[in-house]
């Protein structure tokens, strides 16, 4: 149901500052419009309806934590109460009366992977035509259209995220064909009848734009507007500037076509929308940073950003964080210069480095490309600690999507999104033993029943992959 309130100057207050005035200027027309003639638009009109599942007090005793901000606590104890994180510390920690206890001995307990670049839902398994709703490929621009409206719940991969790459939540973009492909929504990773139903409580939307080859080649190659890397900043500076005059009617209450897509970026111009840039090369990202200044918006986050390294003090220096993969690159000339050592270098610089996947497959294994870049990292002689390589899948990417003081670290009080590892997860051969979102314990590898199977597997080979 369409809950879009608006709120239109009654024809009575309009007649009566008109009888207030004198001579043939009336009120109406002299003065600023007021807050109460604006039209009043419901920012959220598909609202989350996510509930945390049922928990129990649970108690994480004696494995190596990763508390996700860089701290390690050998021997240590996680509390989880009321989908909360209580309490973290070492061999000290007085359990509590109550409290189920899990003895994590020889194993590792990390806050909950978060990738911020997938397609999962838009692009869902199987990945068929039928299927293939993360790219509206049909213009330029469409900041108009919304990532969650595609999404299909029942989407297996977003099950076997859980299962084999302990991700509890995701951000769900548009795809890369368009300059601006439309706003991303961020999910968690929960089994739930309808995309709401998934849907972080609190999330910021993002805007996925996209640089360089893609834009211009799906339309240059239809003989239309952008086809260069120039008419790609053009169109997107002719767009932004028509948003700003958007945005100052909206702010002056002055008279004007409701536009979904100039909705969009009039709140990216006021900072409630969080911009993510799918950019490659290191001297597009530095014009993307100047057209945003030029507009008076922020990027949040470069994705695919092979050449951060080249510039990782100017994204320092512009808190900008970069979402890297570990080693992939050169499936296209402006992916070309991509070295296993960007995420390190990056770190190292101090600016803000995260892994992400874009990727069905990947999503379940990120713990393991961050494992490939930090040993890159350490083979350049870069030292990085596991614990500090943690932040790269946890608060970075939370940072980055605006849910940091709720998720992505195991402070008192976040929600408790949690996995405990079977051995180190900077190794190949670790996997997720189990995993809890909100305190519920959503995945047991020792337990089939625990193993979320969609409506879409039900009674398909390989259902939910239990054997």
């Amino acid at each position: 149901m369409n809950r879009i309130s608006t709120l239109l100057l009654s024809v009575a207050a309009v007649g009566g500052l008109t009888a207030c005035s004198s001579g043939g200027t009336t009120a109406a027309n002299t003065a600023p419009r007021s807050s109460a003639a604006r039209p009043v638009i419901d920012p959220n009109p598909y609202p989350s309806t996510y509930r945390a599942y049922p928990s129990v007090p649970t108690a994480l005793v004696g494995a190596t934590v990763f508390d996700g901000e860089g701290g390690r606590i050998e021997n240590g104890v996680v509390l989880l109460r009321d989908g909360k994180v209580e309490a973290i510390g070492d061999a000290g920690l007085a359990v509590p009366e109550g409290f189920t206890r899990i003895d994590a001995t020889g194993k590792f307990v990390t806050p909950g992977i978060i990738d911020i670049h997938s397609h999962l839902g838009d692009y869902p398994s199987p990945g068929v035509e039928a299927h293939s709703d993360g790219n509206e490929a049909t213009d330029p621009t469409t900041p108009e259209v919304w990532a969650e409206h595609s999404i299909w719940p029942q989407d297996p991969g977003f099950s076997r995220a859980l299962a084999n790459g302990g991700v509890t939540a995701l951000q769900i973009l548009p795809g890369s064909a368009n300059l601006m492909g439309g706003r991303s929504v961020t999910l968690k990773n929960v089994p739930a009848r309808t995309m709401q139903g998934m849907k972080f409580p609190g999330a910021p939307y993002g805007l996925k734009m996209a640089c360089g080859e893609n834009p211009k080649r799906v339309y240059g190659s239809r003989g239309r507007m952008p086809s260069t890397r120039m008419g790609n900043l053009a169109v997107n500076r002719q767009t932004w500037a028509q948003a700003a005059e958007y945005r100052r009617k909206a702010d002056a209450g002055e008279p004007q076509a409701r536009n979904i897509g100039m909705e969009t970026l009039a709140e990216v111009l006021r900072g409630n929308i969080l911009i993510h840039n799918h950019c490659y090369r290191a001297d597009e990202m530095a014009i993307v940073i100047d057209m945003a200044e030029e507009f008076g918006y922020k990027v949040s986050t470069f994705h695919h950003a092979v050449e951060s390294y080249k510039i990782a003090d100017l994204l320092r220096e512009s808190n900008i964080c970069s979402a890297m993969w570990a080693d992939w690159w050169g499936f296209k000339m402006e992916s070309y210069d991509g070295i296993p050592e960007n995420v390190a270098l990056v770190h190292n610089a101090g600016a803000c480095a995260i892994v992400h996947s874009d990727d069905a497959n990947q999503i379940q294994r990120l713990n393991q490309e961050a494992a490939k870049a930090l040993a890159a990292g350490r083979r350049a002689g870069i030292t990085i600690s596991e614990a500090d390589a943690m932040r790269w899948l946890t608060i970075n990417p939370a940072r980055a999507m605006g849910i940091d003081m709720m998720t992505g670290s195991l402070r008192p009080g976040k929600m408790a999104d949690v996995v405990l590892w079977n051995g180190n997860p900077f190794s190949v051969y670790t996997r997720p033993e189990r995993v809890w979102i909100d305190g519920a314990l959503m995945f047991d590898a020792y337990n089939p029943r625990l193993r979320p199977v969609s409506d879409f597997e039900l009674g398909q080979p390989g259902e939910g992959d239990v054997k």
